[in-house]
């Protein structure tokens, strides 16, 4: 969702990793044409997609989500990625765009869909692929890269590429992903006799854990959980994916969480709410809530993406020493996601193809752009991060290698997630309207002691059914 999705409802363009993974922009905001043309034509082209863009060309383009003058880091780097990406390509402008206050939430990004007022190069996530190519809205860049345009590409996991792919046509480029695991707050661990160090790695020891916490009074929750704005149902997919279930069947057309595991889930959740008494009394909580709570030491763990932590040091004051992580409970699953760019159908072949340059620059080649870990620690921006990060082979040792180099956290903290990868499963189709639906389970399970736990299940199957049945 993205943390899947609500920094991902925020739909910030900052995401996440350990670097300044946003683009901002050099110029003032631009404006995109879809027409063949547009964007300040071109000279010096090839016609052939596979070829390469000709450093001669003369063409603009316009770059999705500018951060806000306040981000002077990213900023800085990105005025130092153009005038190195101008060396190569010294004929392509590149403009920026940005919405004031959050970049691109749901909504806004649907209506941008449909009026077809997306810049030519835009931001999504992963689970973005069906609505962009329901409303026409992406070019099919499989003719453009090739190990020419993007040297690196071997190196990209497959898994991620095909997040991007519908009938063997490929739609976007990555710039991050993520699985989710089991954040902990250290201080509250040893405070409880747990080792932070070896987080819970079944079910039955989170709620065990859990109590231990919650013990220390004063607040303090063992382990906490959304319900609202749909990262209630974000989360008991998550949960789901952990103990080898699922949401939605093979087919996509049914739902598949009204069974044995569903029961397991949700009866678990409800005896450590009422039972345990150990996920505090504050329910109805939705994305930013759990992170002020682990950040002010109120709270011992919860499921999170790792970005959780970079924004919680920075937005919110916490220490990258006071967090740890492991992998998911159960370990069968985890929810995987990620962030991509996409570029606008109708744009002409060589705005595309410089797209691909600027992408590949900046997003896809090791230790540049976003991957410079030794400039992103020297701008105070975090390096370290916990995730599985989409490289392969001698790519991801040289990438691996730069981060421990240039940490400005504690990266052994995270080692129990790192070295215990758990297989990603994607979001359901549709996943929106699915977790909206399951918000109703969650908060039914955490808000009402006598909850009818097969009853909530049985009608959140049925809505589900219904969402699946229309196109």
């Amino acid at each position: 969702m993205r943390s899947a999705r609500f920094r991902r409802t925020r739909r910030a363009c900052a995401v996440a990793l350990a670097s300044a993974l946003t683009l901002t922009a050099l110029v003032a905001c631009g404006t995109s044409s879809s027409d063949d043309n547009g964007g300040g034509g071109s000279e010096g082209g090839s016609s052939d997609p596979a070829a390469p863009l000709d450093p001669k060309t003369k063409v603009t383009i316009t770059i999705d989500c500018m951060p806000p003058t306040a981000k002077a880091a990213e900023l800085k780097e990105w005025k130092e990625d153009i005038a190195e990406f101008n060396k190569t390509y010294p004929n392509v402008t590149i403009q920026g765009r940005s919405t004031a206050g959050q970049c691109l939430e749901p909504p806004r990004f649907t209506a941008m869909l449909k009026a077809k007022s997306q810049p030519d190069v835009f931001y999504t996530y992963f689970t973005d692929l069906p609505q962009v190519l329901d409303n026409d809205g992406a070019a099919d860049i499989t003719a453009y890269v090739n190990d020419t345009s993007v040297p690196l590409l071997k190196d990209i996991d497959p898994d991620v590429l095909g997040s991007l792919t519908h009938e063997g046509k490929l739609y976007g480029l990555p710039t991050s992903n993520y699985t989710m695991g089991l954040l902990v707050n250290r201080k509250l661990f040893r405070q409880a006799g747990l080792d932070p160090d070896a987080p819970p790695r079944t079910w039955e020891e989170v709620r065990a854990a859990a109590k231990k916490i919650a013990g220390l009074g004063n607040g303090v929750a063992g382990f906490g959980e959304y319900s609202a704005g749909n990262t209630g149902g974000w989360h008991f997919t998550a949960q789901m994916y952990s103990v080898g279930g699922d949401v939605v069947d093979a087919s996509g057309k049914k739902a598949a969480f009204n069974n044995e595991l569903g029961k397991q889930v949700a009866r678990n959740l409800h005896a450590m709410r009422w039972q345990d008494d150990s996920m505090g009394r504050t329910q109805l909580l939705k994305w930013g809530d759990l992170q002020k709570q682990i950040a002010t030491d109120k709270l011992g763990m919860f499921l999170a993406a790792p970005d959780d932590i970079a924004y919680m040091v920075q937005q919110l004051g916490a220490t990258y020493e006071n967090f740890g992580m492991g992998p998911i409970p159960g370990e069968k699953n985890t929810l995987a996601g990620g962030n991509s760019y996409m570029i606008k159908k109708g744009i002409s072949g060589d705005r595309i193809k410089a797209a691909i340059a600027w992408l590949n620059f900046k997003n896809l080649s090791v230790g540049k752009g976003q991957f410079d870990w030794p400039r992103t620690k020297a701008d105070g921006l975090p390096v370290g991060v916990p995730q599985p990060n989409f490289w392969l082979g001698e790519s991801k040792a040289a990438d691996d290698a730069a981060r421990v180099r240039n940490a400005t956290m504690p990266v052994a903290n995270f080692r129990t997630f790192m070295d215990n990868p758990v297989p990603g499963k994607a979001e359901p189709p549709k996943a929106q309207e699915i977790y909206k639906v399951l918000d109703n389970v969650m908060s039914g399970i955490l808000t009402n002691k006598d909850a009818d736990i097969d009853k909530l299940l049985a009608t959140a199957e049925a809505q589900v059914n219904q969402v699946l049945a229309h196109p």
